[in-house]
């Protein structure tokens, strides 16, 4: 049985498009290109690129982008859009636990949780880490955004997303839960695919306190890790708060 991200993408590449949480695309553009020092040499992975919405902004700002995902149908949207604005981009269907990359990229980003949380195991969601590393050069750097282990801490999980929905989104949650020993959250999510099917999926995700983030990478090699707060289309340095439900993460080999 596939498991219930496989099973949302499967037809949701229009749909997705749509979601309030993929607004912020241009912001977070920016703060990418300050990162690496607007350098159009980088060389660009987009891990668990989606509809290629990063992949296709830093292409048209004259960077060579790769982008992965699971999804067929999300490629396939990325592809027509690549193509429209006449765009090059590669998009390869990859999985993100077994990638066949070695050193060939400067730069890796995940962004929107592309991959890494949504495993059903912390171990999936290490080896996703482990072939970020592997995929970038010796100076290589990644950008990654997660869920914020400290939100839940402090906050109902279960009331921002009920907040959420209120807003133009195309998705409900129903039956939150959030476990304290295991960091996970799991729902009853309600989607309407392009193909105007409703699915009804549990979702699991896990959440992670920025002492696990940085353990785990630099575990994995890399030497300096920064952890900040994910403003959504506005990304930059800013201190990492209990208020912040997604994390931003900069690490450098």
């Amino acid at each position: 049985m596939k498991p219930w991200y496989e099973k949302l993408f499967e037809n949701y590449g229009s749909k997705y498009d749509q979601e309030v949480f993929v607004q912020g695309t241009l912001g977070e553009c920016d703060f990418i290109e300050t990162e690496i020092g607007f350098n159009k040499l980088t060389r660009i992975l987009d891990i668990g690129c989606g509809t290629g919405r990063h992949s296709i902004e830093l292409a048209r700002r004259g960077y060579a982008v790769t982008g992965i995902d699971l999804s067929e149908s999300m490629l396939k949207k990325a592809l027509s859009k690549a193509s429209d604005l006449k765009l090059s981009v590669v998009f390869q269907k990859q999985d993100a636990r077994n990638l066949p990359f070695s050193k060939e990229f400067d730069l890796a980003v995940m962004l929107c949780e592309g991959a890494f949380p949504l495993m059903e195991t912390d171990e999936m969601n290490f080896q996703i880490l482990q072939n970020a590393s592997k995929s970038l050069t010796d100076t290589g750097k990644l950008i990654f955004t997660t869920l914020n282990g400290l939100f839940p801490l402090f906050h109902s999980v279960k009331e921002f997303m009920e907040n959420q929905e209120k807003k133009e989104g195309t998705s409900t949650s129903e039956e939150l839960t959030f476990d304290l020993m295991t960091f996970r959250d799991t729902s009853l999510a309600s989607f309407v695919d392009d193909l105007g099917n409703t699915l009804e999926l549990e979702c699991n995700e896990r959440y992670y306190v920025p002492s696990e983030i940085t353990w785990l990478l630099k575990s994995v090699g890399f030497k300096e890790v920064g952890i900040f707060g994910a403003t959504l289309g506005a990304y930059s340095r800013k201190e990492l708060t209990t208020e912040d439900f997604e994390m931003l993460v900069v690490a450098s080999k």
